[in-house]
């Protein structure tokens, strides 16, 4: 039989090998990424502008925001004592693991992680929808409410099909955010699966949800600001058209995440801000901005990356993500 050593030295000659497999996943579909983003603004034949460098960095930021709220939200489920540096990394480490298709990537390093941490893997899976639900309902509520006083029901007449979607997605997403039902729905699986119940502790009360998503405005706050400084790089963007830019790249954010099995030329987010902007400017100029949008985010996430080493050197080895 192996002995101790053998059977360590093992592990973690397989964590090694699963770490660089998985680094060099993201790091391709990332390089392909970038690299379609950057042909697409070199043709545009766009000159260098160093306000771009302040909106790449705000993008970068409501990453971190991110982060620091969910570690919040955690605090609040179960009282998890989890520090705000260790809540950035993991989130800037499941953020870069979007590349990997899918949402599976993100959500198993924050049940990875939990596990080296002592805390309930089950928390953290409700944590990681809780999240995603709140980031969804602060794009899509006040997104559609600004466009709508700003351009009024015309906004859906071009495409009614993908712009009623947000609309149609805040009924489910509204009753995971009604406790009684997300425990209800959570305990169905849980019965299944792990053959017990959750606690209903592990759930937020009204309050405290309410809470949770006036403190998610933040992230996408950041992400409009971005937005409306790069606009103004390529058109003019006057103050009264600051709410309406802003809401239209957060809500193009949001549809694209729910409209995934749409079919399109440039990408769903990039036809919803193209489908906006077109109301304030030529539809050259919006195909650029969307363009231009899409790259900087992309250069954002390079931020993340580097946030993320930097934070991770100073968590303890032992509750590293």
């Amino acid at each position: 039989m192996a002995s101790d050593g053998s059977r360590r030295r093992l592990r973690k000659a397989l964590r090694w090998l699963l770490t660089v497999a998985v680094v060099a996943v993201v790091g391709y579909f990332f390089a392909v990424t970038l690299a379609r983003n950057w042909d697409d603004v070199a043709s545009a034949e766009l000159g260098f502008d160093w306000t771009w460098v302040l909106a790449t960095l705000i993008f970068a930021s409501a990453v971190l925001v991110t982060g620091l709220l969910w570690g919040r939200l955690l605090r609040r489920l179960d009282g998890s004592r989890i520090t705000r540096t260790e809540a950035m990394a993991v989130q800037s480490l499941s953020w870069l693991l979007k590349y990997i298709p899918g949402q599976v990537g993100s959500v198993v390093n924050k049940v990875v992680w939990a596990g080296k941490r002592g805390l309930s893997r089950t928390v953290v899976v409700i944590s990681f929808v809780y999240e995603n639900v709140l980031l969804q309902l602060a794009s899509i509520i006040p997104s559609v409410l600004i466009l709508l006083l700003a351009l009024g029901i015309e906004l859906f007449g071009e495409n009614p099909i993908t712009l009623v979607l947000p609309l149609l997605a805040l009924v489910p997403l509204g009753l995971v955010m009604w406790k009684p039902f997300f425990h209800r729905v959570v305990n169905v699986a849980a019965r299944r699966a792990l053959k017990s119940e959750v606690p209903e502790e592990y759930f937020l009360s009204t309050p405290q949800t309410l809470a949770s998503l006036a403190e998610f405005l933040l992230p996408r706050l950041l992400n409009a600001v971005g937005f409306v400084i790069l606009a103004a790089t390529v058109t003019e963007v006057t103050p009264a058209e600051w709410l309406p830019f802003g809401a239209a790249y957060v809500l193009a954010g949001a549809i694209g995440i729910l409209a995934f099995f749409v079919p399109s030329g440039l990408g769903v987010r990039e036809a919803i801000i193209v489908l906006v902007l077109s109301q304030y400017t030529t539809t050259a100029q919006a195909i650029v901005i969307a363009l231009l949008a899409r790259l900087l985010s992309t250069l954002g996430d390079v931020v993340v990356a580097l946030a993320y080493f930097a934070l991770r050197r100073a968590i303890p080895k032992e509750n590293r993500p």
